[in-house]
């Protein structure tokens, strides 16, 4: 019987040290659980994706002093065997780094494997560092069985329809007992059930037993959501672990067979995850809660407009860094309404949180004085509009600068996908996190999270009100757009297309195809594939925002701003 330790464990990229220590606690309780193995992640010496910190010479260094230390450590549990993964030098022509697995026992490397899929799509871009392994099989004996072992993006070419090379092909030829895969894999819509299928598939065609180990945490705009599992070969998965949350544990292998550290049996794995808004919601905390810890933040600072926006962003917010450390500031114009000040009170009441009152009339009036006086025209129309929001964003910079607070700004995909949206206003902070969540989904998790609570922590009057931006006399969104179901279902056609669920893209392919078929409709369509394109200036000056979708703005759709589109 094998007995291997899970580490499913929260990396910062750059921290040698810190990973080094959480490498270490996880490997002595593996020891004290008189296991075998214990497997960590992809690049979890340096944590991933180390970007372009692998061209400088002293971030290497530390890597291999990193490395050293394990390495010695190894020798003092020597019946452990750790399974690590790290940037190593790759010698001969091409990049200077392979992405290397590498097995430490005894204090000796036992086994070194590199990566030969990298992948340079969607939001990775390893080829710009790293040099493919070898097609070769790597596989070691551990007692009685003969472990294989792969990381991430060489276990997802079993199609073929990928690359030309197949590392699990190749793995399958080995004929191991066990397959290892250390993995980086970041969390979005639909990526937990997607793994299961592709590993379940390749696990009966190739008869061959899996166990699949990732990471968890927010590392800048992506979530790694762990779910680490275990896959039998004709039952599918049978072992997964927490989601959102760390968790070392360990299992016990025989006879192609996984079962709990004591040899009982593992409980039914449901085939279905986290419903859509309860998965937002874990995503969007950690995400922040991450970003803001290895950022150096504690505290965050929202603008509380009364829209439904900032009041999502505030309850999140409240739920992943605490309510006593949140504030919420209100900044009523000459066309704000009573109303969203009134419902700005409620709200951070309900949510515990400070809210901080910020009037700015007299600085948009004191702004179109002087621009009348300097320019010889009034300033009216969306100029002013534009001035608004511009302040508002000034003040929260301000109270960011004077208190230390974190600004998270608002805006979802719906209005960062056309632009609506002011840069250097409501566009400032140092993260999004609604921003790639539809106008309709923002509306969903609000009331998921007041039914989560059982009683209104977003007040029902801000549910129900129209959408407005309060920046001209009676102003409301859909003077501007078309209404969110509908600019909603054109904007994940034109932006995700194919990259959304079959089920999803059939549905939104449908409305549009109908849409189209309407007087007006194919202009509607142009027209809101013309705004997405004029605004990309606009999102590549936007905070990163928590990737949610399997396309998200950021590094997920790079598109050039200064082109001509058709």
């Amino acid at each position: 019987m094998l007995r291997i330790t899970l580490a499913q464990l929260n990396f910062t990229v750059g921290d040698i040290t810190g990973n080094v220590a959480r490498m270490l606690t996880a490997a002595r309780q593996a020891s004290e659980e008189q296991s075998d193995m214990v497997v960590f992640s992809e690049l979890a010496l340096c944590g991933y994706y180390p970007s372009d910190l692998l061209d400088e010479a002293a971030f290497l260094q530390r890597v291999r002093a990193g490395l050293e230390t394990l390495r010695h450590a190894s020798a003092e549990l020597p019946h452990l065997h750790w399974v690590v993964g790290a940037p190593t030098p790759a010698g001969g022509p091409g990049k200077p780094l392979h992405n290397s697995l590498l097995v430490l026992q005894g204090g000796k490397v036992r086994l070194q494997y590199d990566k030969q899929l990298l992948p340079t799509y969607n939001i990775f871009d390893e080829r710009r560092h790293f040099e493919p392994g070898p097609d070769v099989a790597k596989v070691l004996r551990i007692g009685q069985t003969q472990v294989g072992f792969l990381i991430c993006e060489d276990g997802w070419n079993d199609s073929g329809a990928d690359y030309a090379t197949n590392p699990l092909r190749r793995m399958a030829d080995a004929a191991p007992d066990l397959l290892v895969s250390i993995n980086a894999s970041p969390s979005h819509l639909g990526k937990r059930e997607q793994r299961h299928q592709i590993f379940s598939a390749a696990a009966r065609r190739h008869a061959l037993p899996m166990l699949y180990v990732n990471q968890i945490g927010g590392q800048d705009q992506i979530v790694f959501d762990g779910a680490s599992f275990a896959v039998e070969t004709d039952k599918g998965v049978v072992f997964e672990a927490l989601r959102f949350q760390e968790m070392v544990t360990t299992l016990a292998f025989e006879d192609g067979r996984f079962a709990s550290s004591a040899g009982a049996a593992l409980p039914a794995v449901p085939a279905a995850g986290l419903p859509t808004m309860e998965f937002y919601r874990q995503q969007i905390v950690l995400g922040l809660r991450d970003y803001a810890r290895r950022c150096g933040f504690s505290q965050a600072v929202i603008g509380s407009s009364g829209g439904i926006d900032s009041a999502l962003t505030l309850a999140l917010a409240a739920e992943a860094l605490g309510a006593d450390n949140v504030v919420g500031v209100t900044m009523p114009s000459g066309f704000s309404s009573a109303g969203s000040v009134d419902d700005s009170v409620q709200l951070c009441h309900n949510l515990g949180i400070t809210l901080h009152r910020h009037p700015i009339a007299d600085l948009v009036d004191g702004y179109a004085l002087e621009f009348t006086r300097s320019f010889g025209r009034p300033l009216q129309g969306l100029p002013l509009e534009n001035l608004q929001a511009r302040i508002r964003g000034t003040v929260l910079m301000e109270f960011s600068n004077a208190f230390g607070h974190l600004l998270l700004t608002t805006g979802n995909k719906s209005e960062v996908s056309v632009g609506y949206c002011t840069l250097y206003g409501d566009t400032n902070g140092g993260l999004g996190l609604l921003g790639d969540l539809y106008k309709t989904e923002v509306f969903a998790l609000s009331r998921h999270i007041n039914a989560t609570a059982g009683r209104e922590l977003i007040p029902q009057a801000i549910i129900d009100k129209p959408p407005s931006a309060e920046l001209a006399p009676g102003q409301k969104d859909e003077d501007s757009l078309p209404p969110y179901p509908v600019l909603d279902e054109i904007l994940k056609l034109l932006i995700e297309g194919s990259h959304l669920s079959c089920q999803e893209y059939t549905s939104a392919r449908q409305f549009v195809d109908q849409l189209r078929l309407q007087p007006g409709g194919q202009a509607l369509v142009e027209r809101v594939q013309r705004m997405i394109f004029r605004s990309e200036y606009k999102r590549r000056q936007a905070p990163p925002m928590l990737r949610l979708r399997a396309r998200a703005f950021g590094t997920g759709r790079q598109m050039p701003i200064a082109a001509h589109y058709e």
